[in-house]
């Protein structure tokens, strides 16, 4: 009973879906008053969400209906179960995880996108294909970073490989992001973050101005709104991974520094092309990625 409470209120679902919202609410708020407009209300993400879950569900002809139904539910149970095993061991060390339990966040962060991509292929809507094959590009681009990125905090902390056993380390020998390895690992993990949410400025497979929205174009009601709920979830199971791998734990400003991080990003720069950020990601932040691990190793 105590790990089904885990998965579906605290600290799974319902509490990381309510601080999603809130996130996005704040996203949303400081992303107007930079355009000078009043910005909604703190309940309208809560509404949103309310409104497209009553909506009809449209399903095109030609789709796959069994992969274009389980699309949203797959990378929603991914979301809530990276959550939870990333939320446990910052509430009480002794409490959670296991051996490898990384690795394991580490495919559940990556199982959103490609439920994404599986959606839209199967949609038959030649946009939806645009946007899926950006995505599948933008995923390949910026998984080869993150993951030497990763390599970081494993290779200081000797092998450790437990997210529990990661903060215990950082709570006796300081915070990673204190030495330079650290600082690159989480510089190259901050960008890697905000393709994976897929905002400004590696929206392509989205872009609403060029596809019409892409990789969504042909989802509505309930499965839209999962979808959505499922990347305000990513907002929080992120900024709160990389503050625990790099950051000795999640704490509320760590998180809000984070949050204001991907808002200013996000209304700083125009969108890239997808060969753009295929390049930025394997070129710049590889490079600086390995850097980051050839410092750790050294020790520094």
């Amino acid at each position: 009973m105590r790990l089904l409470f885990n998965f579906l209120i605290f600290p799974g679902f319902l509490f990381t879906a309510v601080v999603g919202l809130v996130a996005s609410w704040i996203d949303r708020k400081v992303t107007a008053r930079v355009q000078w407009r009043v910005g909604p209300p703190w309940y309208q993400p809560f509404m949103d969400l309310v409104k497209l879950s009553i909506k009809e569900i449209t399903v095109p002809r030609d789709a796959s209906k069994p992969v274009f139904f389980m699309a949203p539910l797959v990378g929603l149970s991914a979301a809530i179960l990276a959550s939870t095993f990333i939320w446990l061991p910052n509430i009480n060390l002794s409490a959670a995880g296991f051996r490898g339990d990384i690795i394991v966040i580490l495919y559940l962060l990556t199982l959103p996108a490609i439920a994404l991509i599986l959606g839209a292929s199967s949609s038959g809507n030649p946009l939806a294909a645009v946007g899926a094959s950006r995505e599948v590009k933008l995923v390949l681009a910026y998984e080869l970073p993150f993951i030497l990125t990763l390599l970081v905090p494993i290779i200081k902390s000797s092998g450790l490989i437990k997210l529990s056993e990661l903060i215990a380390y950082q709570g006796i020998n300081g915070a990673f992001v204190s030495n330079a390895s650290g600082i690159l690992a989480l510089l190259v993990a901050i960008f890697c973050m905000q393709a994976k949410l897929g905002l400004v400025p590696f929206d392509m497979g989205e872009a609403e101005t060029e596809i019409m929205g892409g990789v969504y174009i042909e989802y509505s009601g309930m499965l839209l709104a999962i979808f959505k709920l499922t990347k305000t979830m990513m907002m929080v199971a992120l900024p709160v991974f990389l503050s625990t791998i790099f950051w000795g734990g999640f704490s509320i400003w760590k998180y809000v520094v984070l949050l204001v991080i991907i808002v200013l990003m996000r209304n700083t720069n125009p969108r890239v092309r997808i060969d753009q950020a295929v390049r930025f990601f394997w070129g710049k932040m590889t490079m600086l990625a390995a850097v980051a691990v050839l410092l750790a190793v050294l020790g520094m």
